[in-house]
C-alpha cells in the first residue's frame, strides 16, 4: 500500500500508477489544491492591496496584517472548516465507489472549491441569512 503524500507530487500531477487509489490520498491532493489556490488568490489580493494603499500612512502595515489573516484563514480553514468537508466528502465518494481519482480531477475539485468560495465571497448571499 504506497501513499502517494508528497508536495511535489501533487504539484507535478504525478502519481505512481493512474490515480489515486486511497481515501487519505484522495483528501490529500483536493485539500493541498484548495490550500495553493486559495494563498494564491490572498497573495494576489496581498499584492493589489500593497500597490493601492502605498501611499497610505499605515497602508503597509494593513496589507501585512490582512494578508497574513488570509493566509492564516487559508490554512486553518482548509483543515478544519468547510473547505476540508467538501474534499472529504469527495474522496469518500470516489472511495466507496471504488473509482481511482485522476490528478487532474484532484486539481479541479480543489481550485473549484477555492472558487465557490470567492463567488460566495464577493455575492451578496451571506447578508441574506
Amino acid at each position: 500500500m504506497s501513499v502517494n503524500l508528497s508536495v511535489q507530487q501533487v504539484l507535478s500531477l504525478w502519481v505512481s500508477g493512474s490515480a489515486l487509489q486511497h481515501f487519505s490520498e484522495m483528501w490529500y491532493w483536493v485539500f493541498l489544491w484548495c490550500l495553493f489556490s486559495s494563498l494564491f488568490v490572498h497573495g494576489a489580493a496581498g499584492l493589489l492591496m500593497l500597490v493601492l494603499l502605498q501611499r497610505h500612512r499605515w497602508g503597509r502595515l494593513v496589507t501585512l496584517v490582512l494578508l497574513s489573516g488570509g493566509f492564516l484563514a487559508s490554512l486553518c480553514g482548509g483543515v478544519i472548516t468547510s473547505k476540508s468537508r467538501p474534499g472529504a466528502a469527495v474522496a469518500g465518494v470516489y472511495r466507496m465507489a471504488g473509482k481511482g481519482m485522476v490528478p487532474l480531477e484532484a486539481l479541479v475539485l480543489g481550485v473549484g472549491q477555492t472558487a465557490l468560495s470567492v463567488v460566495v465571497s464577493f455575492s451578496r448571499i451571506l447578508a441574506t441569512l
